[in-house]
């Protein structure tokens, strides 16, 4: 069993930065993958970005590549997304979630086991 917490939400104008944290408790080391999702009003949660534990490889969403980054330390069993350039259209509750199988994409929600209770992210103009 794992648990996760983020942290790190808030309001911010366009153009800003905000780091999202994601902290895993319980079982961290079973976890292959860990992802960043939001959900936007009105709107379908989407995949944002992952990393996989294996090679650390990283993947982003077209929307948020190259202003986002995810990355994580492994002591402090902590992933985080680092958010430039913040537009309106990321504000969203953004969740993060830990895959422990293998095999799964990093976008596929339905292979992530575990979730965060989410967190916030408002960007104004």
């Amino acid at each position: 069993h794992v648990q996760l917490v983020e942290s790190g939400g808030g309001s911010v104008q366009a153009g800003g930065s905000l780091r999202l944290s994601c902290v895993a408790s319980g079982s961290p080391v079973s976890i292959n993958c860990m992802g960043w999702f939001r959900q936007r009003p009105g709107e379908e949660r989407e995949a944002v970005a992952g990393i996989y534990s294996v090679g650390s490889s990283t993947y982003y969403s077209d929307s948020v590549k190259d202003r986002f980054t995810i990355s994580r330390d492994n002591a402090k069993n902590t992933v985080y997304l680092e958010m430039r350039s913040l537009k309106a259209e990321d504000t969203a509750m953004y969740y993060c979630a830990a895959q422990l199988g293998y095999g799964g994409h990093w976008d596929n929600q339905s292979r992530h086991n575990f979730w965060g209770q989410g967190t916030q992210v408002t960007v104004s103009t």
